[in-house]
């Protein structure tokens, strides 16, 4: 039976489902095997950051207790489910950004994503009932990420693990539909962890052109659905019912349209065995429609949503929705949230709002919502706020606060 959560009579728990986190280089290195200490004082001798919020101040809300909570509670959030934000040892970009390493970097690269999650466990541990942190894993070696998947679960991250998005012009690790990582997704559906994608990823590379960035933004809505449409079509989710995917900061307004492009494929491959001139073999004959395996399946994390993307509930499931902050990213909901959640929520159940903004992220990462109810009685929006149509924009007002304020 799907969970339905009990609307609050007072305040609203908020759970984003879309934050990010990360350490420095010193606590990095405190945390980083020794073996690779020499080299990671080389490598960050060298290395340049190229990130304006991370190279001010700001890039303290990343690790910095009293102010990233003095900044959430501010905004109304008292849970969050955490993506890494930093760039971890011997990475050559932005973490969430950064292709899979290749044969050459792995041993380095690895340590460096175990670096993060240790410090990870630490500073989650912190404040165990508002934090659920997200563990990294590469795709190299599938007996490797079983092993991390494995530490990852048996050290609480109960985020899970974030799945390396490969991008098509990754020809040194195996696409995400290959059979050789069959054990990875049996082992992942055993440990009944979350596995998460995140927006923005599994790009290939575009160089150097003027077109570059138009490209990049314009195509990268669709190479974060590649993943959840390579499970899907290479029987994942067939397989593995009880496997969690969740794609998050990618919206959720583009799902209906295309699970109804698959439904169709897919029962003609079932009906005829064919698609025009193509035949297909008894393998690629999938018992059931795209739809119910996302049913069944997948969960979306949706920051900012719009319109559009709240109506795609009724293709997904009530229960599979999840709302997002983004903090501390500039293009985030704070310091705006209550607004945001007025402007599109004003007019909605309760019990609906309390679902899609806390109890949905509660039941699949397992928050405690008795535990976060005293904090969320000081710091959450109360019900009769939320319910309050949004008036005029204040003077400061973010993209995001706009964006919704216009979408409504």
């Amino acid at each position: 039976m799907a969970f339905v959560p009990t609307a609050p009579e007072d305040h609203y728990t908020l759970i984003s489902a879309d934050c990010h986190a990360g350490g420095s280089h010193d606590q990095y290195r405190e945390h980083l095997d020794p073996a690779f200490r020499d080299d990671f004082d080389a490598w960050r001798g060298e290395y340049r950051n190229p990130f304006r919020d991370l190279g001010d101040q700001r890039k303290l809300r990343n690790w910095d207790d009293e102010l990233r909570m003095g900044q959430q509670e501010a905004d109304g959030v008292v849970g969050e489910v955490v993506f890494p934000n930093t760039v971890p040892p011997f990475f050559p970009s932005f973490v969430l950004f950064a292709p899979p390493p290749r044969p050459e970097e792995y041993e380095h690269r690895r340590a460096g994503v175990q670096a993060h999650n240790r410090w990870l466990v630490e500073w989650c541990g912190r404040f165990p009932d508002r934090r659920a942190g997200i563990g990294q894993i590469f795709l190299n070696d599938v007996d490797d990420a079983i092993a991390d998947a494995r530490w990852i679960a048996d050290q609480g991250l109960r985020g899970g693990v974030l799945l390396p998005n490969v991008a098509p012009d990754c020809t040194w690790v195996k696409p995400l539909h290959h059979p050789d990582h069959e054990p990875l997704w049996a082992e992942l559906e055993q440990l009944g962890l979350p596995v998460n994608v995140h927006g923005g990823t599994g790009v290939p590379d575009y160089g150097a052109t003027p077109a570059s960035m138009l490209l990049y933004i314009v195509e990268v809505p669709f190479y974060a659905q590649r993943p959840l449409v390579q499970l899907l079509l290479a029987g994942v989710f067939e397989r593995h019912p009880g496997l969690k995917l969740v794609v998050t900061e990618s919206g959720a307004d583009w799902l209906p349209p295309l699970l109804a492009r698959l439904d169709a494929v897919l029962d003609q491959i079932r009906t005829t065995g064919a698609t025009g001139e193509i035949r297909y073999g008894s393998d690629s004959v999938l018992p059931r429609s795209a739809t119910e395996y996302v049913q069944q399946n997948v969960w979306m994390g949706v920051s900012q949503p719009g319109p559009g993307d709240l109506a795609a509930r009724a293709v997904m499931g009530h229960d599979r929705f999840m709302w997002g902050s983004d903090y501390p990213h500039d293009e985030g909901t704070a310091p705006f949230t209550r607004q945001g959640l007025q402007a599109l929520m004003h007019d909605m159940d309760p019990a609906e709002v309390h679902r899609l903004v806390a109890g949905n992220a509660a039941q699949l990462y397992g928050f405690d919502l008795d535990a976060l109810a005293p904090v969320a009685a000081r710091f959450g929006p109360t019900v009769a706020d939320i319910a309050t149509p949004l008036g005029d924009l204040p003077d400061d007002a973010n993209d995001a606060l706009r964006k919704a304020a216009s979408a409504a």
